[in-house]
């Protein structure tokens, strides 16, 4: 397989697939080809669960062959950070503490993955905890285009591993970024999804009102594709939306003429490179030229919702934490510990205000 077809964009693999001019099981086979030739000098994957991908690659093929087509991610090969509980199957969230927990079911998003025909090319690697830096027994996985270049934390696997060709797309996790930063650091596209669109059943948690699951890919169709076969409700998680998941790839293709677009000037000018200012010029001369409707916004003061990002996140790591901090201290790494004490010292009265900043803010 030609380099070519290892970056070809997921629904751009999916099309082919469905037309059966390619198989899963063999674009499966050079994945797990690939990964082995160039993956031990990356590091992206914790676990290649190669078996169990051949299997899942042999099933599809067979689907789709009977028109028993599932949909875009029917026989694509996709990667899970290693914070996604898969059954059987080591899931140790970036520590060393964890690193013999074999979940006895999958999570919400991993299950709605092989629902949708997925190929689940193994685990991929993160920071401790979903927080600021990998485990200091943890080797961090270099970036694809320049191994001096940051990976991106925490899903930073995930991303290596989507922009090296190592899979198609991947599932990661954002609290404050890291979704957001490792794909700005290795040239891709995610999302953070909107609160409860995605369910957190059966992810490790960092802070539970701030942990968001969502998509990696190398397209705005591919975060679209991954996202429509992940979100819903769910019995299992009460904070998820009971809101239909509307046709991502549909909504991708419609026209954008009359489409409202908000645009605060001073929010994508201030404190912002000069290559990022250029960026967003350009998309929005584009959507103009398409015919959207630009329209002058003004974001609200976010200075103390950033400032109380960080003491909120201790708060919630410290309870999520509780059962394993301080007994096994010396397990831990020293930045995740470092915000676990933080939250443990943050005083009742403190967090309070905390929470009555949220809401004031929530409320505009």
């Amino acid at each position: 397989m030609t380099d070519a077809l290892h970056y070809l964009e997921l629904t751009a693999l999916a099309a082919r697939l469905k037309a059966r001019e390619i198989s899963a099981l063999e674009v499966t086979r050079a994945q797990l080809d690939r990964i082995d030739a160039i993956d031990r000098d990356l590091g992206s994957y914790v676990h290649v669960m190669a078996e169990t991908a051949v299997t899942e690659a042999k099933a599809a093929d067979a689907e789709i062959a009977q028109g028993r087509y599932r949909g875009p991610l029917h026989g694509v090969p996709i990667a899970l950070k290693d914070l996604l509980w898969t059954k059987g199957t080591p899931t140790a969230a970036g520590t060393t503490l964890h690193r013999n927990f074999r979940p006895d079911e999958d999570a919400t998003v991993v299950r709605r993955l092989k629902d949708a025909g997925a190929v689940i090319l193994g685990k991929v690697q993160l920071t401790e905890g979903a927080y600021a830096d990998h485990h200091p027994r943890v080797k961090p996985p270099k970036n694809p285009w320049n191994a001096s270049y940051w990976p991106g934390i925490s899903s930073s696997g995930s991303a290596v591993a989507t922009a090296a060709g190592l899979c198609y797309g991947s599932l990661g996790s954002d609290t404050g970024g890291s979704i957001r930063w490792p794909c700005a650091a290795n040239g891709l596209t995610g999302l953070k999804p909107s609160w409860g669109r995605v369910s957190r059943h059966g992810a490790f948690e960092l802070a539970a009102t701030l942990d968001h699951i969502g998509p990696i890919g190398r397209s705005a169709a591919d975060a679209g594709a991954l996202l429509g076969a992940i979100a819903g409700q769910d019995p299992n998680d009460p904070t998820s939306l009971f809101d239909p998941v509307p046709d991502y790839l549909a909504a991708a293709a419609r026209d954008v003429r009359g489409l409202r677009i908000g645009v605060d000037a001073a929010w994508n000018s201030d404190d912002v490179d000069v290559t990022t200012q250029h960026v967003l010029a350009d998309a929005i001369d584009a959507f103009r030229t398409l015919g959207a409707d630009i329209v002058d916004v003004r974001f609200p003061d976010v200075v103390q919702a950033i400032a109380d990002w960080t003491p909120n996140c201790a708060v919630e790591a410290a309870v999520a934490h509780e059962a394993t901090y301080p007994a096994h201290r010396d397990e831990y790494g020293p930045i995740l510990a470092s915000v676990i004490e933080a939250g443990r010292a943050l005083s009742a009265l403190d967090y309070q205000k905390i929470l009555r900043a949220g809401w004031r803010f929530a409320a505009g």
